[in-house]
């Protein structure tokens, strides 16, 4: 029977599988085991995974891999029973085992076990010396093993469910037909806007045919006038009722479509994703073995391994992380002399964590050894002619460590196979940039360094900022925008003949996003002038747009193929609204900007009037209706009101406290914070105290009332008795006219 099953290519496989799962738990435990050699839950957590892999090696026949795991078994019972302690030596003999487990369960040959298995078996009753000459099982993987496509591991214990195994091309096509689902389920909201227009001009026929009839009340009127006038009110309330009736159905229609279409993309997108664990599997166990072999001590923490990222993501960063440890381990910790001598513990210490943030995936690499010596970065900097020596005693120490990312800078001054080409770096942070992510340096002389890389959680979902350059929408992908903010009219100054704008006392250069992407002028905004900051190589760009509409996730559409390389442009999406907006390659922007600056053919940003002139009074809508906040923001539009919505409370409240408005209209019941929260935060705050509120609710109830009011609200309109001059009214009333 074993002979069998060991030609079954599937039992192989799941074997294949349960090695993979429990050699990880066993190589976790030994590094733990390492410092804490009588920990009973790692000691337990070991033996049974050898145990494991005993039974399971034994069922696929495969006997030299049973007689292995049954010597590591042994020598973790005798542990467990205290007949032997774990040395550090012994650790090393079960990696070895570990690693060599792994090997054979994906058919590769390997040598020197009996020496293997004579060290495991040795003498248990007391802490024999184990020989130095210690078997290495990593050979190179043949050619035609390392081909082949390999499935994710699964944990141990869940091998029992169904299990059922799809390509990643077609998992691939299957997210792209989720997430054009989610596109077509978006574009029910704007016609379900028109759905809305189309009832309030049925409203307006309505009020008119009503005043009509008040106007001819008493007058005679011949027969055939009364007919067609009774008519034209039968079927306009006929049409009304249908009317109602078709809205109602489609609202229901497209929140259960996009209700639909965003539980169908969220499932398969959960199939791309993979705990960060994956990616940190085998890291500690790669630094344990680097800083022996450097003399060092140093012990990797991971944090975060639940975290979860897309899987194309985290393979793309196996190569990125490999190196920064490399350097960590390399440049950042000292050696345990140096280290004791500065009054530090002679091992060192780093940590590896995985986290969500603002809807990106964020991974910290931490070391606390002697950080980043900038006199030699900067003695580099003026070797090489980077940099004056006027210009670089000058600069900060984050222009500094930007140079750590260019081709070939290095300021090691050995060569070794670790470190010290000059290369590393520069790949790590065109590896980031192919990602869409941007990686991130902070050191702190003598206590270490840190490695900050932010990404998005998933290719195929983009949280990127919406903005409009020549009269269009643009979207910026938030993980390479460092931040947003409006410039006055006597911001802009010129240095060494280019435009600049100063933030935080370093002035930064100032390009026209229009003519980055050959777009006519866009309409300028009174209040100031839209910049986003983009961090570009030591320095960061400052990107002037039309207007910043806000944030989005947008669901990435590619370019089609027969339109070529349009400039500048990197994919498609459709925004909430269901209108589409192309997604700026952010890469070949900042290329632009160089050559513009570089040959200095850079257009002059136009400069505010300081003259007198005409202001837009601001209004900000908080509803999170899509229905009623379209209504209410066509409406004071239409007044000449400038608009901004928000989604709820919490939306609101940012958008308050990042620019200025003339007035506050805003819903009660609103997930997140709801409108009384909102009203009082506003209340409470010295700067915004004074701002008219309005309160729009569906409760028209008088105790309802009194809340909104008792909150600090100026104005309480029910939405039962809603109609277009109400609001308006009340608005002017508040305000006055739209244009000051």
């Amino acid at each position: 029977m074993s002979l069998d099953a060991y030609k079954d290519s599937s039992m192989l496989e799941l074997f294949r599988l349960e090695a993979q799962a429990q050699t990880q738990v066993m190589d976790s435990c030994l590094l733990v085991l390492e410092r804490e050699p009588t920990d009973p839950a790692q000691l337990e957590a070991c033996m049974r995974a050898a145990h494991s892999l005993k039974g399971a090696a034994r069922i696929v026949g495969l006997d030299v891999a049973v007689t292995l795991a049954h010597v590591m078994e042994d020598l973790l019972v005798c542990a467990q029973s205290g007949k032997v302690r774990l040395s550090s030596t012994r650790i090393d003999a079960l990696l070895r085992a570990s690693e060599a487990l792994r090997q054979l369960s994906e058919g590769i040959s390997v040598q020197g076990l009996p020496a293997l298995q004579a060290i495991l078996a040795e003498d248990t009753q007391q802490d024999a010396p184990v020989p130095d000459a210690m078997p290495d099982f990593r050979p190179a993987l043949p050619e035609e093993v390392s081909a082949i496509e390999t499935n994710e591991p699964e944990p141990a214990g869940e091998l029992h469910d169904r299990i059922l195994r799809v390509s990643a091309e077609r998992l691939d096509h299957l997210l792209d037909l989720a997430g054009r689902s989610l596109v077509a389920a978006q574009r029910t909201k704007s016609l379900g806007q028109e759905l809305a227009q189309l009832k309030r001009l049925q409203d307006h026929i309505d009020r008119s045919l009503h005043g009509l009839r008040d106007a001819l009340l008493g007058q005679e009127l011949p027969p055939r006038a009364k007919a067609l006038l009774s008519d034209v009110n039968h079927w306009t309330l006929e049409a009304k009722s249908q009317l109602q009736q078709h809205t109602a159905a489609f609202d229901s229609f497209g929140w259960a479509f996009e209700q639909r279409s965003q539980r169908m993309y969220d499932t398969v997108l959960a199939s791309r994703m993979r705990p960060c664990a994956d990616l940190m599997a085998g890291k500690a166990r790669m630094v344990r073995e680097l800083s022996r072999s450097l003399g060092k001590e140093v012990w990797l923490n991971l944090e975060g391994e639940e975290v979860q990222g897309d899987r194309d993501v985290l393979e793309t960063l196996e190569a990125p992380l490999i190196q920064l440890l490399r350097n960590a381990v390399d440049h950042g910790i000292e050696s345990p002399a140096q280290r004791l001598a500065s009054g530090k513990p002679a091992q060192g210490n780093l940590v590896l964590r995985a986290r969500h943030a603002a809807g990106l995936l964020v991974l910290e690499l931490e070391d606390d050894g002697a950080g980043v010596d900038l006199a030699r970065v900067r003695a580099a900097v003026i070797a090489r002619k980077l940099a004056t020596e006027t210009m670089a005693q000058h600069m900060h120490e984050e222009e500094l460590l930007a140079f750590l990312f260019l081709p070939g800078f290095s300021v090691s001054e050995k060569v070794s196979e670790i470190s010290g080409r000059g290369v590393g770096l520069d790949v790590v942070q065109h590896t980031l940039r192919q990602l869409r992510g941007t990686v991130r340096v902070r050191q702190q002389q003598g206590r270490g360094t840190v490695f900050q890389l932010q990404l998005p959680l998933t290719l195929s979902m983009l949280r990127c900022l919406v903005v409009e350059i020549g009269g269009e929408a643009y979207a910026l992908p938030l993980a390479q925008v460092e931040q947003t903010l409006r410039i006055p009219a006597d911001a802009i100054s010129m240095v060494e003949g280019q435009q600049h704008i100063w933030v935080r006392e370093r002035a930064i250069g100032l390009v026209a996003a229009h003519q980055l992407l050959q777009l006519p002028h866009g309409k300028s905004d009174p209040l100031g002038l839209p910049v986003v900051l983009i961090p570009h190589h030591d320095r960061s760009l400052a990107i002037a747009v039309d207007r910043i509409v806000g944030e989005q996730n947008l669901a990435v559409v590619p370019i089609d193929s027969r339109l070529g390389l349009l400039r500048g442009v990197e994919a498609g999406a459709l925004l909430d609204d269901g209108s589409p907006v192309l997604i700026v390659d952010m890469d070949d922007l900042l290329n632009s900007a160089d050559k513009l600056l570089g040959a200095g053919q850079v257009e002059r940003v136009a400069r505010l009037s300081e003259g007198p002139s005409l202001r837009r009074k601001r209004v900000l809508v908080v509803d999170d209706s899509l229905t009623v906040r379209e209504l209410e923001r066509k409406l004071l539009i239409g007044r000449g009101y400038e608009v901004t919505v928000a989604v709820d409370g919490i939306d609101g409240w940012n958008i308050l406290r990042a620019e200025k408005y003339d007035l506050l209209v805003t819903d009660i019941d609103m997930p997140r914070m709801d409108g009384i929260e909102l009203v009082g935060l506003v209340r409470r705050d010295a700067q915004l105290q004074s701002m008219p509120v309005v309160v729009v609710s569906y409760k028209d109830r008088e105790e309802d009332r009194r809340r909104g009011l008792d909150a600090g609200a100026d104005y309480y309109l029910a939405k039962s008795s809603f109609h277009d001059e109400t609001l308006l009214e009340a608005v002017h009333m508040l305000i006055g006219e739209a244009v000051e």
